[in-house]
């Protein structure tokens, strides 16, 4: 039964504020590690790094280069797309990464010009229809950084990915969708969505306040990070919540 670890916002940086998003990436993917059995892939859904610059993917590739199970990097808001490909030598930063019993498909709704809002756009959307289309036997895990609906906590739904429903339309025609995988909220978030299920994982570094009334700024609070865990058999998808800063389980260096 196929597991997927999907992680998200680990916010690497360089300098003097460094240590804790390192740190905190760090003890997710070892508290992976140790998970019996081990999963099959780990997903990171954007806000790979703080400022989009070379010197954090490096210290990324530091973290995750040894890393003995496959990882699949989904852009966020913050990262810099020609520098995250440089780095990883990425020919695409939308992609489908095969497995025997589920796909993985990446989408990009980096848009600098939108601010940190997120957008796919037509020709993206093509491609994720074509892409559903020709893998539609097995499972597929749509990957992104910036949730597709309104969450209730406003300063986060107006950053949120501007062509939601248009994404929608092209979900419905793929019933074997089990999961859309998103990040950007350093909060754990379900909802339902275009016949499927979003699940969007909390932040490996720090999460964000539910502040629910109008007009109440963005606020960081020190909430336990984590993960969530897919648990794939045949077509249905279960997901966990694996918390790793409250954590008394084992982990596993590597």
């Amino acid at each position: 039964m196929p597991l997927i670890a999907h992680l998200s916002d680990p916010h690497i940086t360089t300098g003097a504020l460094s240590a804790e998003p390192a740190r905190g990436l760090y003890q997710a993917l070892t508290r992976v590690l140790a998970l019996e059995p081990r999963p099959d892939c780990v997903i990171v859904t954007g806000d790979l790094v703080d400022h989009g610059r070379s010197d954090e993917y490096e210290v990324l590739k530091e973290l995750i280069g040894s890393f003995p199970v496959p990882v699949h990097l989904v852009p966020g808001n913050h990262d810099g797309k020609a520098a995250l490909q440089a780095a990883f030598g990425l020919e695409r930063t939308s992609y489908v990464a095969e497995y025997p019993d589920f796909s993985v498909v990446v989408l990009d709704s980096l848009r600098p010009e939108l601010g940190d809002a997120g957008l796919l756009g037509p020709e993206q959307l093509e491609w994720l229809d074509h892409t559903l289309g020709r893998h539609g036997g097995a499972p597929a895990f749509v990957c992104l950084h910036h949730p597709p609906v309104r969450v209730g906590i406003p300063g986060m739904d107006a950053i949120r990915l501007v062509d939601g429903p248009e994404l929608a339309e092209v979900l419905r025609r793929h019933p074997h969708v089990v999961r859309v995988l998103a990040g950007h909220l350093h909060r754990v978030v379900t909802a339902g969505f275009a016949g499927t299920i979003l699940s969007v994982a909390p932040s490996t570094y720090r999460q964000v306040d539910l502040g629910m009334r109008e007009g109440r700024p963005v606020g960081f609070v020190p909430e336990p990070s984590g993960f969530l865990l897919h648990r794939l058999e045949g077509s249905e998808c279960v997901t966990h919540l694996v918390q790793v800063s409250h954590t008394g389980a084992p982990v596993i260096a590597y």
